[in-house]
């Protein structure tokens, strides 16, 4: 049985959180996770080994990836701020034209507050390898925070908000922001749509339904596929966009599909699945699937929030950014107690009483979770789209954890802090990866950067 009472305690919480921005938080002590003795009601481990790609020279490795540093967000601007943000980001080549002389040239844009989901513009600093934060460089706010939706999905229940920009093909010095929506409980909705650049007037246009495919496989990220590899795929589409859905109903693991914006600017075509841990029966908003489909090393806890297909000479990857939850993995309260899905309907019930704060929420947990990026081969994912592969078939062929970057990468039950890897976004030029860490800077986020060589 489907519980969401973990989700309603958490909209309460960003909801007060929202009245009280600027506010100075009452400090708590967060307690760790405690150890938990396995049960019969304990989802097991799953091994983690990852098989080699098939040629592994023309895939960028972990090792590939150096450290630059990080940088901090500014202040509060427009009508909401960098606290609890980490939902989306990306690159945009044209941004703060006279910020390029320190070698990282563009701007980001970003969104803040999770339950506001407004964009921001900011520069892009040098970024400092450090574990003291006073010794980070500050973004500055271009333009501040707005809604680039135009409220065209009204109040939603935990939302998100994907963001890629994408050039003009006509005009390469213009472009949109090209936006995915989505929220905790969905079933078949408009999800889709874009923006101008000028947050002031930003003149979305959709919202576009994601036709043939539920909400929780396809409305959470969103990034750029390159041209040469986008030629790969029926219809040439230059997006790709996707969702992990905790527990198993987007599937056993992240998902993406290709897609173009249709000419009109006003839906979707060529639409194409590349990775999908399942089967999508039509009508059906959960995804079929079962071990036999799932990703290798996946737990009903893992949290994928972004992702970006990165390239570097002759090498390419796709990869996803998150929270990989690690060990043993239970659904039910966050110090270890068990709730059967069906203890309800026994007679007598058998439900467990709810903890105390701050163990009350309800839900997926597991024993650890560690900021991780995953790296897969894009060969096998266009193949998936020629039909060569089944879609659950291509797997990580790596992965790389940011535990001795992050400032803080842990899991902070007090803070509400339960994911802490957030979005990503590319700069293909440069080779230049930004990855947010969420809840770093006290509330808000801090941006990592890596370069791809």
């Amino acid at each position: 049985m489907k519980k969401n009472l973990f989700w309603i305690f958490v909209v309460l919480f960003f909801a007060s959180l929202a009245c009280s921005l600027g506010q100075t938080p009452v400090e708590q002590t967060a307690p760790s996770l405690p150890p938990v003795s396995p049960t019969d009601d304990i989802f097991p481990a799953t091994p983690v080994a990852l098989p080699p790609p098939a040629d592994p020279g023309t895939v960028i490795q972990p090792d590939d990836l150096i450290y630059l540093g990080a940088f901090r967000l500014p202040g509060e601007s427009g009508s909401s701020s960098w606290d609890y943000s980490g939902r989306g980001l990306t690159y945009y080549p044209n941004g703060d034209p006279n910020g390029g002389e320190d070698g990282f040239p563009g701007s980001l844009f970003g969104v803040g507050h999770d339950q506001q989901q407004f964009v921001s513009e900011i520069s892009i600093p040098v970024p400092v390898i450090s574990q003291n934060m006073d010794e980070l460089n500050s973004a500055e706010t271009l333009q501040p925070f707005a809604d680039i939706t135009g409220g065209m999905f009204g109040e939603t229940e935990i939302p998100r908000l994907g963001l890629q920009y994408l050039p003009d093909p006509g005009n390469p010095s213009s472009g949109r922001l090209y936006f995915v929506h989505g929220q905790h409980f969905q079933d078949f909705e408009p999800s889709h749509g874009s923006s101008g650049l000028d947050l002031g007037n930003p003149q979305p246009a959709g919202p576009w339904i994601f036709d043939g495919y539920t909400n929780y496989v396809t409305s959470d990220y969103v990034f750029e596929i390159p041209e040469n590899w986008a030629a790969a795929i029926p219809g040439v589409p230059r997006l790709a966009t996707g969702r992990f859905r905790e527990g198993v109903w987007g599937g056993r693991g992240p998902t993406l599909f290709a897609y173009n914006p249709s000419p009109d600017g006003n839906g979707l075509q060529d639409i194409t699945p590349l990775l999908l841990y399942g089967t999508q029966q039509p009508g059906l908003t959960d995804i079929v699937s079962d071990e036999n489909t799932q990703m290798a090393g996946y737990l009903e806890d893992d949290s994928w929030w972004g992702g970006a297909w990165l390239t570097s000479g002759e090498k390419s990857a796709v990869i996803f950014v998150g929270t990989k939850a690690l060990g043993r993995s239970w659904y039910g309260f966050a110090n270890g107690v068990v709730w059967e899905y069906d203890c309800a309907e026994k007679n007598p019930p058998t439900c467990p009483e709810v903890p105390e704060w701050p163990y009350e929420n309800r839900g997926y947990w597991a024993e650890d979770y560690q900021p991780q990026i995953i790296f897969f081969n894009p060969a096998e994912l266009t193949s998936v789209a020629n039909g060569q592969m089944e879609t659950w078939l291509p797997q990580p062929y790596a992965s790389l954890d940011l535990s001795a970057t992050f400032f803080n990468p842990e899991i902070n039950l007090a803070d509400y802090k339960t994911d802490l890897a957030g979005a990503v976004a590319y700069d293909r030029e440069r080779g230049l990866l930004y990855i947010i860490e969420r809840l770093a800077d006290e509330y808000k986020s801090v941006i990592h950067v890596w370069r791809i060589r």
